[in-house]
C-alpha cells in the first residue's frame, strides 16, 4: 500500500477510478476489540452511497464501506502469463463459443443470445462480447423476454480476471438481483506435453468417433433430450469423441491452433487410475495431427479432482467465467 514520508497509509483512489484495477486496505474491529486489516485486490466496479464494490479475479464481489478504508491505490493489470500459449480473453471466448454451439442464436448489438432447449448453460446464455447497443436495463429486458418466449431461464455469461473481461457487467447484474449460479476457470496449456504424457496401456483401448453413441451419452449424463444433446455436441470446427469402453469418455474440438477439451468423465469405480489422462492424451495426439498447438478447457472452481488432473498436465488458469441467472422476484 502507499505509505507517506510520515509513515501514514494513503487513499489514492476516487469514484472516478471505477473500472480500474485497485488494491485497498480496510480496518475492522476484531473479537478482542483490536483492529484488524484486510487487503482486497480487483476491479473497482462501483462506488455508490459510501460503499465500494470490488470484483476479484475469481469473480467474488466484495462490498467495502468507504468509512473502513485506510489505504487504496490503482495497480497495473496482472502481468502476462509466462507459461503456456499467449492468448487474449476475446480470442478464447470466441473459440469457446465455436466449440459449444447453440441450436439458435440472435445478435443484440455486440451480444449473442443463445438457446438449445436448455441443454447446458453454455448453449443457453448470453455471450456479451461488446456493447448491446442499448441502455443496460433495456438490453436485459430484451434478454429476459427472448428466453421467456422459449420457456428458458435467462442467463448471462460473464468473465473476470483478464484484460477485457466483464467485471463491470457482472457487478451491474448482481446489483439488479441476478444470481451467479456457477463459476468456472478457463485453463490453457501447451498441447504437445499433453500428447506426450505416458498414458499407459489404457490409451490403446480408447476409441475415437465423430459422434457420441449411447454409451458416451450415458456416461456424460446431463442429457434429457438425446437428439438436442447430439446436435449441440457434434457442432464445431472439428469434433472428436473418445470412449474408453465402460470406464471413461472425453470430447475434443480442434479450431485452428486451439484444441478444446470437454466432458472428460471417468466412472467413479475407476478413478485415480490415470484413465482421464489416457483419454486426454489420445485426443491431444489427434489434435496435433490436425495442426493444433495450444490447449484449453473449462473446469468448475469447486471440482478439486479435475483441477488436480489438469494441473498435472500443465494447465494454468487464464480467467474465470460465471453464469448469472435472472430472478423475476428481484425485478418486481
Amino acid at each position: 500500500m502507499e505509505i507517506t514520508a510520515g509513515g501514514l497509509l494513503e487513499i489514492r483512489i476516487t469514484p472516478a477510478d471505477v473500472g480500474k484495477r485497485v488494491s485497498v486496505r480496510r480496518v475492522e474491529s476484531g473479537a478482542d476489540g483490536a483492529p484488524s486489516f484486510t487487503d482486497t485486490v480487483g476491479v473497482l466496479t462501483s462506488w455508490n452511497q459510501g460503499v465500494l464494490t470490488i470484483t476479484r479475479k475469481s469473480g467474488e464481489i466484495v462490498h467495502i464501506p468507504e468509512s473502513s478504508l485506510v489505504a487504496g491505490k490503482i495497480v497495473p493489470p496482472a502481468p502476462a502469463r509466462r507459461r503456456g500459449p499467449a492468448a487474449s480473453f476475446e480470442e478464447l471466448a470466441r473459440v469457446g463459443a465455436r466449440a459449444w454451439q447453440p441450436l439458435e442464436s440472435e445478435p443484440l448489438g455486440g451480444w449473442t443470445l443463445r438457446a438449445a432447449g436448455g441443454f447446458t448453460r453454455r448453449a443457453n446464455s448470453v455471450l456479451p462480447l461488446g456493447d448491446p447497443g442499448l441502455p443496460l436495463d433495456e438490453a436485459l429486458a430484451r434478454v429476459t423476454a427472448w428466453y421467456a418466449e422459449r420457456e428458458l431461464p435467462a442467463y448471462v455469461q460473464t468473465a473476470t480476471g483478464a484484460v477485457g473481461t466483464q467485471e463491470l457487467l457482472g457487478a451491474e447484474l448482481e446489483r439488479r438481483g441476478w444470481v451467479n449460479e456457477v463459476s468456472a476457470q478457463v485453463r490453457i496449456a501447451a498441447l504437445a506435453p499433453v500428447a506426450d504424457v505416458d498414458a499407459g496401456t489404457a490409451a490403446a483401448e480408447v476409441r475415437l468417433t465423430r459422434a457420441p453413441d449411447e454409451e458416451w451419452l450415458g456416461r456424460y449424463g446431463r442429457v434429457e433430450d438425446p437428439e438436442v444433446a447430439r446436435r449441440v455436441l457434434v457442432a464445431g470446427p472439428s469434433v472428436w469423441f473418445a470412449t474408453l469402453p465402460g470406464r471413461a469418455i472425453g470430447r475434443l474440438v480442434v479450431d485452428g491452433r486451439w484444441a478444446g477439451f470437454a466432458a472428460v468423465e471417468v466412472d467413479p469405480e475407476h478413478r485415480r487410475a490415470g484413465l482421464g489422462t489416457a483419454v486426454m492424451a489420445v485426443l491431444a495426439r489427434r489434435a496435433l495431427e490436425e495442426g493444433a498447438s495450444a490447449a484449453w478447457l473449462q473446469v468448475e472452481a469447486d471440482n478439486a479432482g479435475a483441477r488436480a488432473l489438469y494441473e498435472g498436465l500443465g494447465f494454468a488458469t487464464h480467467h474465470a467465467y460465471h453464469h448469472f441467472r435472472f430472478r423475476a422476484e428481484a425485478a418486481r
